[in-house]
């Protein structure tokens, strides 16, 4: 942008636009200023090269593996890790560029990984993948602060997140040290969040750690739990509301994680709870036990909490939408549902045609064609689900389509030509 900028300096001169002054210090503005975008690409393809560099060494000395004797084999173990130190040390000392601390520290994280596994392989050291994970992300985590690396941040959030899952849906314990991870790495994302708000590299965590939450809380609640889903429709609308925070509420949609996993999340859950065999099969084969529910009344307390901040920071409940208070509603529906099953279903399916609706009309205040596309959607959702477990004729199947379709057409036509005016 800035060399187009540049470029039309001369005809903008010329056409007395502007003063040739003006131009000097316009030229001199956009020459003085860092490259951000070159390099935040040399970043990417920096640390992707120190990735692809690391696999090929592992598959080289893979190779003839067998052949090697022992102390060669430790040597060639080592080695990898000791080039990325030598090079992540001569950053830190040389006070390089940012570039060069997340090429060599995502060298230094594979070469940790790497010497871990091929000891263990050349001495027998017992151990399953939890605990390699475990060892690897714990014997790397002082990088991020050392280096101030985001990939290394990065590196750390999806791996504590593998050893999350293995841990707990594998091995079937507690991943406690999943949460400690996630503590220690807090405190670089608060200051990425402080100091570039609206970058890109803190839009990806702020998808990565709610996906990471999402994929690890099953491990923590036990898998015969009558809560489970309930759980999960709380930590969305702890997502949801975590969205609407001032520090979130001004990013684009697709920059706030938070909003969109919390949005999608609940609707689908929404919809998996609006069917027949949920309320009168699942639910009551499963178990009622206290941990869980003491998982359940944390994750309410939280989200409660969000919510709370929301409604401070808006200053008004009249701001509050209706997508907030969701966890709370399916709260009341699922105590309901314990005596009266039928209440549970008539009440669910109420609720996402309800949600379909809202989304409807915010869209259509909005001339926001996604926000509306997306409301029709949920509705034409739920009639085809309910096109599968009922017992309706096919003429009025047949009608319920010929309307969505029609409804499609015209809350489109009618927000196209309300734009035009």
């Amino acid at each position: 942008m800035s060399s187009k900028i540049l470029k039309e300096l001369p005809k903008l001169v010329r056409e007395q636009v502007i003063t040739p002054e003006t131009a000097q210090a316009i030229e001199h503005y956009y020459q003085s200023r860092p490259d951000t975008k070159t390099n935040s690409l040399l970043t990417i393809f920096g640390v992707l090269g120190a990735i692809l560099v690391g696999l090929g060494i592992i598959l080289i000395f893979a190779h003839n593996w067998d052949n090697f004797p022992k102390g060669v084999k430790v040597f060639l173990a080592f080695l990898p890790l000791l080039i990325s130190q030598f090079f992540t040390g001569y950053a830190i000392l040389q006070k390089k560029s940012a570039v060069w601390k997340e090429i060599t520290g995502t060298f230094l994280f594979f070469s940790v990984g790497t010497a871990i596994a091929l000891i263990s392989q050349i001495y027998h050291i017992p151990g399953d993948l939890g605990n390699y994970l475990f060892t690897w992300t714990l014997l790397c985590l002082p990088l991020i602060y050392l280096l101030k690396s985001n990939a290394l941040a990065l590196l750390h959030l999806v791996f504590t997140t593998y050893y999350g899952a293995v841990a707990g849906y594998s091995d079937g314990s507690y991943p406690w040290f999943y949460l400690v991870f996630i503590l220690l790495f807090l405190p670089h994302y608060y200051q990425l969040c402080k100091e570039h708000a609206g970058g890109n590299i803190t839009a990806v965590f702020h998808w990565l750690l709610p996906f990471s939450f999402t994929i690890t809380l099953g491990t923590f609640f036990s898998s015969s739990s009558q809560l489970g889903f309930l759980m999960y429709i709380t930590l969305f609308g702890l997502f949801y509301n975590t969205g609407k925070l001032s520090f979130l509420k001004a990013h684009s949609f697709i920059k706030n994680g938070y909003l969109l996993i919390g949005t999608i999340g609940t609707t689908i859950l929404a919809i998996v709870l609006s069917s027949k065999w949920f309320w009168t099969n699942y639910y009551f084969e499963k178990d009622f036990n206290y941990k869980d529910f003491g998982l359940l009344v944390m994750l309410q307390c939280a989200a409660a909490g969000v919510l709370w901040l929301t409604v401070k920071q808006q200053k008004s409940y009249k701001e509050v939408n209706g997508f907030q208070l969701i966890f709370l509603v399916f709260s009341g529906i699922f105590l309901l549902g314990l005596a009266h099953s039928i209440a549970g279903i008539v009440l669910t399916n109420l609720l996402v045609l309800l949600m379909g609706a809202y989304m409807v009309k915010i869209g259509a205040t909005r001339f926001n064609f996604t926000i509306l596309n997306y409301g029709l959607l949920i509705i034409t959702t739920l009639i085809i689900c309910r096109f599968f477990d009922t017992n309706m004729s096919f003429i009025i199947r047949g009608l319920l389509f010929i309307l969505i379709g029609a409804g499609f057409f015209s809350a489109n036509y009618l927000l196209l030509q309300k734009t035009k005016k």
